[in-house]
Formats: structure tokens, sequence, C-alpha cells
């Protein structure tokens, strides 16, 4: 069997993307060492998710840590079937990357670097996909003009057309990315140079909002599940700044794993795209809030707060018309209703 390397499985896309390549018969190599639980306390734990990945015979799990290169050499040296490294293993939060600045940075930056390393000398010809973020553009998408609507900020373009989004020529540079997005941007970088330098099958997907039911979304990470969380279970819920119009959109895991299967069937080296619900699966707070209301029947008590998150966005949809093109036979499931749902079905039933 090929054998498929996993990092972050435990993750929302991590496991998504474990249990799609196990059920395709691929012999999975899962590695996580439920960070998550650090950084955002038990809630936010991966271990019950690693328990059912562990209850197919074609999975194996590493519980290491990946800022250590001398445990990831001892993992490529003993697996001599590895065709493809799916990289989803992260500090996610914004927020929390301010705290420990240098925890952030090995994670994110640090232990791509080491993985993509690993992957030169020990498996040069695999495929190599990493999760990245469109927070790599820092606060580039807020100088764009916007129109208030009534529930939302829209982005229109001087023939009174809607904008189709933002693309992968958006600046990186010149703008404030947090501590977050400035250690994705390095680790984006290193992926495209790897690539580029050394004719790696490489790729960044700069990721909008990823979600799903299989989320464990905390305040600080995971917006759209803690949100529902929140509604259906009558959690209190903070809306900081924007006037609760910021927004966002959404694509579920599903969706993006079935976009990582496109790219592994016909790679590219040193690639680049924007991967997002697009203009079919957005949504403001203030709209997410409405339809979230619809599905659980309970109404959302929540605090606003006037400052934005800092160097947050206050409109972001991404234009995937790149790789539509590249794949044409790609598209999504899920819409945002659909995801919605979901994730309110599951908190229903938790």
């Amino acid at each position: 069997m090929t054998g498929v390397l996993v990092t972050g499985s435990g993750g929302l896309v991590g496991s998504e993307t474990a249990f799609y390549y196990l059920r395709k018969g691929f012999k999975v190599y899962g590695i996580d060492n439920d960070m998550r639980s650090y950084f955002f306390g038990d809630s936010g734990s991966t271990k019950m998710t690693v328990k059912r990945l562990d209850d197919f015979d074609n999975y194996t799990h590493f519980n290491i840590d990946i800022r250590k290169y001398s445990d990831l050499e001892s993992i490529f040296n003993k697996l001599e079937d590895i065709d493809l490294v799916i990289h989803t293993a992260a500090q996610p939060s914004h927020d929390w990357a301010a705290t420990e600045p240098l925890t952030d940075f090995g994670v994110n930056a640090v232990g791509t670097i080491n993985l993509l390393e690993n992957v030169r000398i020990s498996c040069p010809t695999a495929v190599f996909i990493f999760t990245s973020t469109n927070k790599v553009y820092g606060d580039s998408p807020n100088l764009v003009k916007l129109k208030e609507l009534k529930s939302r900020y829209e982005f229109v373009l001087d023939d009174g057309s809607l904008s189709d989004g933002f693309n992968e020529n958006l600046t990186i540079d010149q703008s404030k990315h947090s501590v977050f997005g400035a250690s994705k941007v390095s680790a984006d970088i290193m992926v495209q140079e790897y690539g580029r330098y050394f004719d790696m099958k490489t790729v960044s997907f700069r990721c909008g909002c990823l979600t799903g039911p299989r989320h464990s979304g905390v305040e600080l990470h995971g917006f759209l599940s803690y949100l529902m969380k929140c509604i259906v279970h009558k959690m209190p819920y903070n809306i900081f700044g924007y006037k609760g119009k910021q927004v966002r959109d959404n694509i579920h895991s599903s969706d993006l794993v079935s976009a990582f299967d496109k790219f592994y069937e016909n790679p590219k080296c040193g690639e680049v795209y924007n991967m997002g619900g697009a203009r079919q699966s957005n949504c403001s707070m203030l709209e997410a809030i409405s339809i979230g209301e619809e599905f659980s029947g309970n109404n959302l008590k929540y605090n606003y707060i006037e400052n934005n998150r800092s160097g947050d966005h206050k409109w972001w949809i991404s234009d995937t018309s790149k790789f539509e093109k590249d794949y044409p036979s790609w598209s999504r499931k899920y819409l945002i209703k659909d995801i919605i749902g979901d994730i309110c079905k599951e908190e229903m039933q938790s």
C-alpha cells in the first residue's frame, strides 16, 4: 500500500485527511502530540479523534513534536513507502501566538522546514501539501473600500458588481500579519522554495476559514464551530469589532481534502492556491448567528467589544479560480447553510 504521512492527524483537517485516505486503502501514518490541549485546554484536545483513527488497521500513530528534527528523522528513516505528505499541524490562533511567539514560530515555521528537509532527503519524489492561511496577506485586504450593508460589509467594484474575492496576486508585504500570520508566511515561502529550488512537488493552500462538524472550536480558534457551540449550548459569545459585519468564506474540511487529492493526482512544483468557500460559501458574523439560531431554535446572547482583533480582516473571500482552472473536476459539495447545519446537529447530539 502507498504511504501517506499526515501531521496534525487529530485536528480538523488532519483527521479528515487521514480518514479519507484510510478509507481509500492507503497506509496512513499520523503525527500528533495533542499540542492543541496546551494551546486551548481540554476542550481543544485531539485525543478522542486519534483513538478513532487507531481503530483502523492501516493507521500508525507517532506521538512526536515536529519541532524536534531528530524525532522526525527517525520516522522517515524507518518508512520507505511515503508518497504523500500532508502537513496540517500548526499553532492555529493569531491571538494565542502573541502570548508565546517562540512556540508559535517553532511549530509553524521550524516544524515545516524540518518536514521539508526530511522529505527532501528521504523521499524527494513525494508530494508535499501544506495548509497555509490567508493571514499570510496580513491586513492588506483591509485597504480595499467596502460598502456597509444591513448585515455585512461587501466589496463592490466600480462597475457595481461584486468582487470575486482576493487572488494569489495580493501582496504579502508591508502589512500587519499578527505573529501567527508571520510564522505562517515563513513556512509558506519555504514550501514554495523547496518546490522551486529543489524541484520538489510542493504546494501551499492559503485557506480561509476551515470548518466542519469534527472541529473542536474554542474562542481563540475555530470561529464557526465555537459560535455554533455557544448558540446550541446557550453560552455567552464575544463579537470583536466591525459591528459583527465582518465577512469570511468557509470551506468544509471534506471539500478541502478533495482539493488535496486533486493536487496529489497531478502535482506541480512550488505552487500556491487560495482556497476557501469563495462566493459560493461565505457569511458575516451576524449572518452566521442568524443561521445558527434558525437551526438550533436558540437565541445567542453575545457581548459586543468595540475593538477588533489586531490585524484581523474586515472582509475576506477567496478567489479560487486559479485552482478551479488547473483542476476543473473539483467542486464544493458543502455550502454555508450545509456547513452550519452539520455543525449544529453535531453539537445538539453531544
